[in-house]
């Protein structure tokens, strides 16, 4: 694979398009290799990634489930403003901390969280032709479970995705710690999504060498109009990112206290000394993920109560969490389970 990586530079825009896919195409055939298993024919039973995908349009069939909407209304507020709406009433938004979805079960949260994503790739395919989706690790991937099932395994146009990391770890694609295994394994694996169309970094390249790969290929990417272009900060800007949270308020690979945080020039960067194993990492910057035109952060659990409650909380502190740093330029979307906000 680093070969692809050494030539790209000097090729056309036309080869880099080949790049890409050939890139991610021999990465599925390696880890097919490593996983005894044949990388050519989609089954939910298997491992490898389809190479072909048919177009399955239907008109998608939602399923909503009764949960409160609390709504966040300013940063700067001097009491409590969480409004508990029920299902069917309107939600009000608020730019700085967005809107908070809060579910009675991380059951009902997963429910809820295959429709919001349903709903956004049958407005990005008809009005772009493509959906661009970017997904963290952890639990995140876990509550993606419901968009395999019907009635959206059978609705979703699956060949328009096109799915990329926030973050990754640099080891090999069939390492237990690796973001690609587990969300292929999960997820990938069981929709009939393109290989071509799936952004893995390349993990035969040093922290560096990865970091510049994937820079290089996202810019391929807005080039030829797969992955929008921010208008106010030239930055990528994704259709959908849809990103769980750390105990300790981090998200990607962007840690609290870490210079990372206020990196503002690069697209993707990496990080050799990661707070939390293993140490070396690639991550988007917040310019890309605050370019984004939806944002999705997934929190469940009681383990993470106290920094929701700092995060959505009256308090003011100064010392902001990365998660508190995510403000995109559309919609952001807090869904919790009623565990993850015990604590508002």
């Amino acid at each position: 694979m680093s070969r692809y990586s050494s030539t790209l530079a000097n090729k056309s825009s036309s080869t880099l398009s080949s790049f890409c896919a050939l890139r991610l195409a021999s990465s599925s055939r390696a880890l097919a290799a490593n996983l005894r298993i044949s990388p050519t024919q989609f089954s939910p039973l298997r491992r490898s990634l389809p190479l072909t995908s048919a177009y399955i349009i239907g008109k998608p069939l939602f399923c909503s489930r009764s949960h409160r909407r609390i709504s966040v209304l300013s940063r700067n507020s001097s009491r409590s403003q969480f409004r508990i709406k029920s299902s069917m009433a309107e939600t009000v938004t608020g730019k700085s901390k967005g809107k908070v979805e809060v579910f009675d079960t991380e059951e009902e949260l997963a429910v809820s969280l295959a429709k919001y994503t349903a709903d956004l790739s049958e407005k990005f395919c008809k009005e772009r032709g493509s959906f661009s989706v970017v997904v963290s690790g952890g639990s995140l991937i876990k509550s993606l479970r419901k968009l395999v099932e019907p009635p959206y395994i059978d609705s979703i146009d699956w060949s328009k995705w096109h799915v990329f990391w926030v973050d990754e770890r640099v080891v090999p694609k069939d390492h237990p710690d690796s973001n690609y295994l587990l969300a292929y394994d999960a997820f990938l694996s069981k929709i009939p999504i393109p290989s071509g169309n799936v952004y893995a970094i390349n993990d035969a390249l040093s922290a560096e060498g990865a970091t510049d790969d994937y820079e290089t290929c996202l810019r391929h990417l807005v080039k030829s109009k797969i992955v929008d272009i921010s208008e106010a900060t030239g930055f990528p800007k994704f259709d959908v990112m849809l990103l769980g949270m750390g105990p300790d308020g981090h998200v990607a690979s962007l840690f609290p206290g870490h210079p990372l945080v206020h990196e503002k020039e690069k697209w993707v960067t990496f990080i050799k000394e990661s707070p939390k194993p293993p140490p070396e990492r690639i991550t988007f910057t917040f310019p890309v993920i605050n370019s984004s035109a939806n944002i999705a952060l997934v929190v469940a659990g009681a383990g993470k109560a106290d920094v929701v409650h700092k995060s959505l909380g009256d308090g003011e502190s100064s010392d902001l969490l990365p998660v508190q740093m995510v403000s995109p330029e559309g919609e952001l979307v807090w869904f919790l389970d009623k565990a993850a906000a015990s604590k508002l």
